[in-house]
Protein backbone atom coordinates (compact mmCIF):
# COMPACT_ATOMS: atom_id res chain seq x y z
CA UNK A 1 0.00 0.00 0.00
CA UNK A 2 2.91 2.53 1.27
CA UNK A 3 4.21 2.08 -2.24
CA UNK A 4 1.29 2.95 -3.90
CA UNK A 5 1.51 6.37 -1.98
CA UNK A 6 4.61 6.87 -3.12
CA UNK A 7 4.07 6.00 -6.63
CA UNK A 8 1.01 8.69 -6.95
CA UNK A 9 3.13 11.09 -4.63
CA UNK A 10 6.10 10.76 -6.99
CA UNK A 11 3.46 11.60 -10.37
CA UNK A 12 2.47 14.41 -8.99
CA UNK A 13 5.57 15.57 -8.22
CA UNK A 14 6.21 14.61 -11.71
CA UNK A 15 3.67 16.87 -13.52
CA UNK A 16 4.57 19.32 -10.92
CA UNK A 17 8.01 19.78 -12.67
CA UNK A 18 6.55 20.68 -15.68
CA UNK A 19 8.71 23.65 -17.09
CA UNK A 20 6.50 25.40 -19.08
CA UNK A 21 4.34 26.12 -15.83
CA UNK A 22 7.61 27.93 -14.18
CA UNK A 23 8.38 29.64 -17.58
CA UNK A 24 4.85 31.81 -17.05
CA UNK A 25 4.77 31.25 -13.60
CA UNK A 26 8.28 32.49 -11.73
CA UNK A 27 12.07 33.38 -12.15
CA UNK A 28 12.21 32.69 -9.16
CA UNK A 29 11.74 29.03 -8.80
CA UNK A 30 11.63 28.47 -5.36
CA UNK A 31 10.62 25.65 -2.86
CA UNK A 32 7.40 27.55 -1.95
CA UNK A 33 6.64 28.34 -5.87
CA UNK A 34 7.14 24.70 -6.83
CA UNK A 35 4.73 23.90 -3.62
CA UNK A 36 1.76 25.91 -4.87
CA UNK A 37 1.90 24.37 -7.92
CA UNK A 38 2.15 20.82 -6.06
CA UNK A 39 -0.92 21.83 -3.96
CA UNK A 40 -2.62 22.98 -7.30
CA UNK A 41 -2.20 19.41 -8.61
CA UNK A 42 -2.91 18.00 -5.39
CA UNK A 43 -6.07 19.42 -5.77
CA UNK A 44 -7.24 18.85 -8.66
CA UNK A 45 -6.25 15.14 -8.13
CA UNK A 46 -8.22 15.12 -4.86
CA UNK A 47 -11.44 16.89 -6.09
CA UNK A 48 -11.32 14.38 -9.32
CA UNK A 49 -10.68 11.01 -7.41
CA UNK A 50 -12.72 11.86 -3.75
CA UNK A 51 -15.86 10.25 -4.99
CA UNK A 52 -14.19 7.41 -7.58
CA UNK A 53 -11.81 5.62 -4.34
CA UNK A 54 -12.15 4.94 -0.83
CA UNK A 55 -12.10 7.71 1.77
CA UNK A 56 -9.96 6.13 3.67
CA UNK A 57 -7.52 5.85 0.99
CA UNK A 58 -7.28 9.05 0.05
CA UNK A 59 -7.04 9.92 3.26
CA UNK A 60 -4.07 7.83 4.07
CA UNK A 61 -3.09 9.20 0.65
CA UNK A 62 -2.79 12.74 1.80
CA UNK A 63 -1.61 12.21 5.38
CA UNK A 64 1.56 10.44 3.81
CA UNK A 65 1.46 13.59 1.29
CA UNK A 66 1.81 15.97 4.45
CA UNK A 67 4.06 13.44 5.81
CA UNK A 68 6.64 13.51 2.85
CA UNK A 69 5.95 17.35 2.80
CA UNK A 70 7.01 17.69 6.29
CA UNK A 71 10.54 15.89 5.30
CA UNK A 72 11.25 18.34 2.89
CA UNK A 73 10.82 21.21 4.68
CA UNK A 74 13.58 19.47 7.48
CA UNK A 75 15.67 18.72 4.85
CA UNK A 76 15.99 22.56 3.56
CA UNK A 77 16.95 22.89 7.04
CA UNK A 78 14.10 25.00 9.13
CA UNK A 79 13.59 24.18 13.12
CA UNK A 80 10.35 22.06 14.27
CA UNK A 81 8.55 25.65 15.09
CA UNK A 82 8.97 26.85 11.81
CA UNK A 83 8.19 23.50 10.23
CA UNK A 84 4.93 23.55 12.44
CA UNK A 85 3.98 27.07 11.00
CA UNK A 86 4.88 26.34 7.60
CA UNK A 87 2.52 23.28 8.01
CA UNK A 88 -0.05 24.63 8.91
CA UNK A 89 0.07 27.26 6.40
CA UNK A 90 0.52 24.72 3.13
CA UNK A 91 -2.64 22.80 5.04
CA UNK A 92 -4.45 25.82 4.93
CA UNK A 93 -3.26 26.72 1.59
CA UNK A 94 -4.50 23.05 -0.20
CA UNK A 95 -8.15 23.21 2.03
CA UNK A 96 -8.45 26.70 0.30
CA UNK A 97 -7.45 25.36 -3.09
CA UNK A 98 -9.86 22.74 -3.25
CA UNK A 99 -12.32 24.91 -1.62
CA UNK A 100 -12.31 27.29 -4.93
CA UNK A 101 -12.47 24.64 -7.26
CA UNK A 102 -15.02 22.62 -6.08
CA UNK A 103 -17.04 23.96 -8.99
CA UNK A 104 -14.32 24.13 -11.71
CA UNK A 105 -16.05 23.16 -14.36
CA UNK A 106 -18.82 25.37 -14.00
CA UNK A 107 -16.77 28.57 -13.61
CA UNK A 108 -16.43 30.83 -16.69
CA UNK A 109 -12.79 31.44 -17.36
CA UNK A 110 -12.60 35.11 -15.91
CA UNK A 111 -13.69 33.31 -12.09
CA UNK A 112 -10.71 30.48 -13.21
CA UNK A 113 -8.32 33.75 -13.83
CA UNK A 114 -9.68 35.30 -10.40
CA UNK A 115 -8.89 31.56 -8.44
CA UNK A 116 -5.56 31.24 -9.90
CA UNK A 117 -4.09 35.09 -9.22
CA UNK A 118 -5.56 34.37 -5.81
CA UNK A 119 -2.57 31.83 -5.40
CA UNK A 120 -0.03 32.82 -7.80
CA UNK A 121 1.96 36.03 -9.24
CA UNK A 122 1.29 34.92 -12.88
CA UNK A 123 -0.41 38.46 -14.19
CA UNK A 124 -1.44 37.87 -17.45
CA UNK A 125 -0.44 34.43 -17.95
CA UNK A 126 -3.35 33.08 -16.14
CA UNK A 127 -5.12 32.00 -19.55
CA UNK A 128 -2.38 29.23 -19.72
CA UNK A 129 -2.79 27.95 -16.31
CA UNK A 130 -6.53 27.76 -16.70
CA UNK A 131 -5.81 25.98 -19.95
CA UNK A 132 -3.62 23.68 -18.48
CA UNK A 133 -5.42 22.78 -15.43
CA UNK A 134 -8.57 22.24 -17.27
CA UNK A 135 -6.17 19.73 -19.84
CA UNK A 136 -4.96 18.21 -16.73
CA UNK A 137 -8.56 17.66 -15.16
CA UNK A 138 -9.78 15.93 -18.04
CA UNK A 139 -6.60 13.76 -18.47
CA UNK A 140 -7.10 12.32 -15.30
CA UNK A 141 -10.56 12.04 -15.39
CA UNK A 142 -10.00 9.77 -17.71
CA UNK A 143 -7.57 7.64 -16.05
CA UNK A 144 -7.85 5.31 -13.59
CA UNK A 145 -5.97 5.90 -9.99
CA UNK A 146 -4.46 2.60 -10.95
CA UNK A 147 -2.59 4.15 -13.36
CA UNK A 148 -0.95 6.68 -10.93
CA UNK A 149 -0.08 3.77 -8.67
CA UNK A 150 2.12 1.81 -10.62
CA UNK A 151 5.03 3.68 -11.15
CA UNK A 152 6.00 7.63 -12.68
CA UNK A 153 4.41 7.98 -15.80
CA UNK A 154 5.10 10.67 -18.61
CA UNK A 155 1.95 12.32 -18.33
CA UNK A 156 0.77 13.72 -21.90
CA UNK A 157 -1.93 16.10 -22.23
Amino acid sequence: MQSEYIHIYNNLINLTRNKKLFFYFTSKDTFSDRLIIFMLHLAFFLKNYKLKINKDYIQNFYDYTFRQIELDIREIGYGDQTVNKKMKTYVNLLYSIINKIDNWENFDNQKKIDIFNNFLEIGDNCKIFVQYFDDYLKYISKLSLNSFTKSVIDHKF
